[in-house]
Formats: structure tokens, sequence, C-alpha cells
């Protein structure tokens, strides 16, 4: 294996500009870093396109992982792992040719050149071009501290806070299980039009179990963070707020009922409920869904889908987010990309095959989990936009039916859209006002016909910064959503006595 850099944030990103001299010294670190060079990147491209592919790319990875955990009152776990590696992908027409190696050794980079050649042949016989171009002006997520800067024993106090100050604030704690992650990435890729890019992604991600006893009755519930920022996002701060919601949402628990189950209007309360955007409704705008005709909109481009003062986007760029990409998987810049303007479908979510199938620009949603793999549309932030009725506007005109508050777990048909989602905890809706506390609920409906149902949207809009993510073919990437309050106006809740 070529020798592999420190971990620390490259010093040219601390006054990044987007600048060409700034771009050339990110180009330059990475073929330093990955101890490659540019005469044999050009070879492995031509050996790509040696079965007459259209087109190729090179993805290079090293990404270092390290976790503590907290359980019985002290942090009593730690783990740390490296991957590193480079996948070569080629496109021939409607065919796709990938192939890894764990090494970047010119010899072993020509093997998986030439194994991807071979699944995916042409008539082409393009020829890669020079390296010269250098995309890439954004920088989302700016580093202060580098991860690999914290020793474990450094990171250790701010769990135990987190632990102590769950049980200081409700006597009804009984356990706390806790954990911090962190992940640093160094990302270079180029590709057989000239195209090469450096990025340094840094990802954080802290959550809190709260576990509570009353009389014989135990509940639980849970708060999670998670951000692209460097060890910065460790603050006493970060703890208290964490740990205030995670008490917050076990006790209400204690007071909810699980309410009888039927068709009836539903207010989706602002942040979380944006899971319903991503799952039931997100997935089916990806664009290779719709090119293969398995998505419900496949034939709604252009079409009105929704009301009119509903807006959806999916965003690539919201600074220190999740989701966000300075740049994709493939080489397109990370951007914002309107989904829903004023009730049409006007974009489809797409990657370089699927863009250039429609004859569109890609939307910078080509990712992958990891260079093992060939990237795919995959969502980045996706949320609703403000709508113009206050969140108690909207629930006042409900007589009867639920709030959903939190989220977990669900199951989508991605083709059709019909999904099933465990509400948490939320409210009954009596007379237009939150009453009696509720949990462990179904909600059962079809998401396209859910977006089509929404006829109230509040100006509340909030992003959810948990621990999200996104399976899709076997790959998991990390994902947000958010939206402010909306009234679906019907929805089937499975709860008692259905």
């Amino acid at each position: 294996m070529a020798m592999i850099g420190s971990l620390a944030v490259p010093s040219f990103l601390g006054s990044w500009t987007g600048s060409k001299e700034d771009k050339a010294a990110a180009i330059s670190f990475a073929l330093d870093y990955f101890g490659i060079n540019e005469t044999d990147l050009k070879k492995v491209l031509a050996a790509a396109l040696e079965k007459g592919g259209d087109y190729a790319d090179l993805f290079f990875e090293h990404s270092y992982y390290n976790n503590i955990g907290l359980q019985d009152g002290s942090v009593n776990r730690a783990s740390s792992s490296i991957d590193f590696g480079m996948g070569v992908r080629v496109l021939a027409g409607n065919q796709t040719g990938y192939a890894y190696v764990e090494d970047v050794a010119l010899p072993e980079m020509l093997k998986a050149a030439h194994t991807a050649a071979r699944i995916a042949t042409g008539t082409s016989g393009k020829a890669a071009v020079n390296l010269t171009e250098l995309p890439g002006s954004n920088h989302f997520y700016a580093v202060k501290t580098a991860w690999d800067e914290l020793s474990v024993k450094e990171k250790t106090p701010y769990l135990q806070k987190l632990n102590d100050r769950i049980f200081a604030l409700d006597n009804r704690v009984t356990k706390v299980s806790a954990g911090l992650g962190d992940t640093t990435s160094h990302i270079f890729f180029c590709n057989s039009e000239g195209q090469m890019f450096y990025d340094y992604r840094p990802m954080v991600t802290l959550y809190a179990q709260c576990i509570m006893t009353e009389n014989d009755k135990i509940e639980n519930s849970f708060a999670s963070r998670s951000f692209r920022m460097g060890a910065e996002f460790l603050t006493d701060e970060r703890m208290e707020e964490v740990a205030q919601e995670a008490v917050r949402k076990t006790a209400l628990l204690f007071q909810a009922i699980k309410p009888k189950g039927g068709e009836m209007p539903v207010v989706m309360g602002a942040g979380g409920s944006g899971i319903l955007l991503h799952e039931a409704i997100g997935h089916t705008f990806e664009a290779d869904f719709n090119r293969k005709n398995t998505s419900i909109f496949a034939d709604k481009l252009n079409k009105k889908v929704c009301d009119e003062h509903i807006n959806v986007l999916d965003d690539g760029t919201i600074p220190f987010n999740r989701g966000s990409v300075n740049i994709d998987d493939e080489g397109v810049e990370g951007q914002k990309t309107y989904i829903v303007r004023e009730g049409i479908l006007t974009s489809y979510l797409h990657d370089r095959i699927s863009a250039k199938h429609y004859g569109v620009r890609p939307t910078g949603n080509g990712r992958r989990e990891s260079f093992r793999m060939m990237p795919i549309p995959r969502m980045r932030a996706t949320y609703m936009e403000n709508g113009n009725y206050t969140e108690e506007e909207i629930i006042s005109t409900v007589k009867h039916g639920i709030y959903a508050a939190n989220f977990t777990n669900g199951q989508v048909q991605i083709g059709a859209g019909d999904f099933t989602f465990f509400v948490k905890d939320g409210y009954l809706i009596e007379n237009g006002k939150l009453t009696q506390p509720i949990k462990d609920i179904n909600i059962i409906g079809n998401g396209p016909k859910a977006l089509a149902d929404i006829t109230m949207v509040g100006n509340n809009y909030k992003m959810d910064n948990g621990t999200w993510t996104c399976g899709k073919d076997g790959q998991s990437c990390p994902v947000t959503c958010g939206m402010p309050s909306a009234l679906v106006s019907k929805l089937t809740v499975g709860g008692e006595n259905e």
C-alpha cells in the first residue's frame, strides 16, 4: 500500500477561497497524500477505456473512524478503524462496470481498470484527456480542530458530563447509554473528462438513550446530533441540549396513551417529520427510479403534484449539515435543488447517468457509501420550505386527529410510495387543541397521496440534525431531513381497537 499522510486538516483549507491557487494546492496535496501521480492516473483511465467505454472515473478514499461509548455510568468502550482504497467506474451506453482495490499501487489499479473495462464494453474508443480542470469552489464544512488532535482521554469528559446531567435532570432516570463517533475522510476523484477534486470530509455523531422507571413502568427515548464538523462540536452547551431533549422525550411517555386508530387528519410536527418527505416521497424523486419507470412520479415531471404553496428541496449546501457535499462522489459540485416548486414537480435528483438520459445537468446527488461501491442518485438534506400558517392555526382546524412529534423506523415501498411509519410520541388533537400525549402508533399511507393531501404548511421550519442514515441498494449514506408543521388531511392511524 502507498504511504498515507497525517489526518490533520490540510493547511490550505484554513484560508480557502475557491481560487485557482487553492484548487491547485488541493490537487497537489491529494496526489502526495495518496502517493499517486498524474502519469499513473492517465494510465489507469486509459486502461478503463480500452474496451470502448464512453467515460471512466477513479475514486480514492482514506477514512478513519473513532468511537467511544458510555454504559453503567462510565465510558467503558472505544474502537477505531481505517478504510483505504480506490474504485474504477466505466460507463458504456447503458452498461456500468465497477471494480475496486484496497491498494493504490499502479499494478493493482490497472487490474481494477481492466476488470471494469471488461464489464462495460463499447465502441466509442475515447481516450482520457489531460488532467487539468480543477472543479470545486465550495467549502461547506470548514474544520477548526481535526479529530485526530483529540485523544480518547480528551473526549471522555463530554460523555461523562452528558451522563451525569441526564441523571441530575430527573430522579426517575435509571440508566443512560451514550456514544460519540467521529470520522475523517480524505477523498480524491478524477475522470476521463479531465476533472479532478479533493475533499476533506469530517463527521461527528452523538447520541444518548435515557431509561426511566416510575412505579413499575419503564420508558425510554433518545436524542442525537450529527454534523460535518471537527472537534469544535464538543461543547458543554451541546451536552446540555442533548441531555434536556432525551429526558424531556422520555418523561412525556409516562403520560402517554395509545389512541384509537382509524383514518383521521395528522399534523406533522416541525423537524423530524421530514423523514416522511425523505422516505415516502424523496426516494420516488430519485432519477434512477424514474428512469426505470418504477416510481409513481415517472410521468409527472413538470406537472402539479401537490398544493401550490408547497416547495420541497434537496440541498447539499447547508453549512456543516450531515448531508452536505462540497462535491458529490462523481465530481459534481454540491447544490440546492428544488424538487417541487409551487406544487409542480420541477426536477428529479440526478447522478451523471440519469442526467445524460434526461438531457439535463447532474444535480450533485451522485453518492456512494465508500470506494467499494459505485455512485447512485441519493438524497442529501431533504426538506419543505415554510408556508404561511402558525402551528397553532393548523392545529385549530382539526376537530379530531393526532399530532406526530417524533418518528423512529418505518417501511416504504419505493415504487408506489406506500409507507408505514412508527411514531414514538405525539399528542391527540381534540377540538383544535393538543390534549393527551400519545405513543407507539403507526401511520399508514401513500407518499404521493400524502403529499397531495397536505392542505396547510406552517411557518416554523426546522431541520432535524439527528443521526439520520439512508439505505438504498445495499449502501448507506448520511442524510438529514426537515420541514415546518404541516396538515395531512387524512392518514390511517394504527392504534388501539382498530
